[in-house]
């Protein structure tokens, strides 16, 4: 992975040929879960198929894992079938919130994947931003043949991997939610706020720009190399709510050169599942 190859510009992907292309359309509103999918009937990039977090980027019947938990590898495979991917294809990804939602998990699911595939930068609003067509109603898409995928099983972290190493200095366990919940002054979601102790914050938000368009990978090497402070990137575990917008700070990272970050899969809500666990509150 590197900085120029994992976010793609709107005129660019409009410029490729569409046979050695899959385009998902990621959109998502946690509060509305079915609206990312009306949306897409509504208008979407020409070509797209809808690929819906909870069911296609989650399994839900998972117990413990968090709120969205990843699908099994098998399911996964068919989901790729279903959407017509083929090997050699290639995937771009977005969504309505700067890849933030869906778009950088199904990113990050790919690339464990070995698979190709790169973000809108700036989504569906650049999209619609740069003039460029549109189209309504799913799009018709043959089913390709199954295939077997190989993952990279050493992207994911789970309880007792996090356990052991979020303890050593060398490990930087990063946390993408918003300040607030980070410091466990409010929480809307789980059932109780604050962090993993050790954790430190980095906001998803910070990784973009007022366009809805990532930072600069110069702007973007700055600023995580000084949360690093001289870590191996390959040291950096990402988590956040779910396991979702995490995936946003591993593609910042990927973007700025820095490769190697892990994600833990259950994140903060599989985290407080265990009232065992410990939990720190307020600023590192």
């Amino acid at each position: 992975m590197n900085g120029r190859n994992v976010l793609i510009e709107a005129k660019d992907l409009a410029a490729l040929s569409p046979k050695s292309l899959l385009i998902l359309d990621c959109r998502f509103t946690l509060a509305d879960p079915g609206k990312g999918e009306r949306d897409y009937l509504d208008a979407h990039v020409p070509g797209a198929v809808y690929a819906n977090l909870d069911h296609d980027l989650s399994d839900l019947s998972k117990q413990g894992l968090g709120r969205h938990p990843l699908p099994d590898v098998p399911a996964f495979a068919r989901s790729l079938s279903r959407w017509g991917w083929r090997r050699g294809m290639r995937v771009v990804a977005y969504d309505d919130a700067g890849g933030a939602l869906a778009a950088a998990r199904a990113w990050w699911m790919l690339r464990t994947a070995g698979i190709d595939a790169q973000v809108l930068d700036g989504g569906w609003q650049a999209r619609r931003d740069a003039g460029l067509p549109v189209e309504s109603r799913a799009a018709e898409k043959a089913a390709a043949r199954p295939v077997r995928l190989a993952i990279d099983t050493h992207a994911v972290v789970y309880y007792p991997e996090l356990e052991r190493l979020r303890g050593e200095a060398s490990t930087l366990v990063l946390d993408a939610r918003a300040a607030p919940r980070f410091r466990g002054e409010q929480e809307p979601i789980d059932r109780v706020g604050g962090h993993v102790p050790g954790a430190r914050n980095r906001p998803f938000s910070e990784n973009l720009q007022a366009d809805g368009r990532f930072k600069p990978p110069a702007a973007l090497l700055d600023e995580f190399a000084r949360l690093l402070d001289g870590r191996d990137p390959a040291d950096v575990i990402h988590m956040c709510g779910s396991g979702v917008t995490a995936c946003h700070n591993l593609l910042a990272m990927e973007a700025a050169g820095l490769h190697g970050s892990r994600l833990f899969a259950p994140s903060w809500s599989g985290w407080v599942g265990d009232p065992a666990r410990p939990i720190a509150t307020g600023n590192p």
